[in-house]
Parts: C-alpha cells; structure tokens; sequence
C-alpha cells in the first residue's frame, strides 16, 4: 500500500470515529471531525501532513512515486 492511500484510509477512519464519538460521548468531539477536515485541507496545498511523516518513519510506507521508481 502506498503512503497516500494508506493516508486516505487513515483520514477517513478517524473521521468516522470522530463523529461516532460526537454522537455517542459529546457534542464537542465535532471539533476534531473539523481539524482532521482542515489538516486535510492543508495538507492538499502545503504537501505537509504530520500523519504521512509518521507513517514513513514507523511503518515504512513509501509514496507512489518511490514504488514506480522501484526505490
């Protein structure tokens, strides 16, 4: 798995457990649900993402480009 996908499978996860936890523990969690939706955001025009950091460094995940290029 590449590292954007296995981002995007990580951004939608913890979305669904943000809004699971809005509805079942506190309205408030709606906040997290935000700042996932805005570090998304970000990270569309930035290219900077601490979770895609974190996913290369423990899990070793490599980016599309690095897959194809056979690195």
């Amino acid at each position: 798995m590449s590292l954007e996908k296995a981002l995007n499978a990580f951004a939608g996860f913890m979305i669904l457990v943000s809004v699971a936890l809005t509805v079942y523990v506190h309205p408030n969690f709606m906040w997290f649900t935000v700042f996932i939706g805005a570090n998304l955001f970000q990270q569309s025009f930035t290219g900077f993402c601490p979770a895609s950091i974190i996913m290369r460094k423990v899990i070793g995940l490599k980016t599309e480009r690095e897959i194809a290029l056979g690195k």
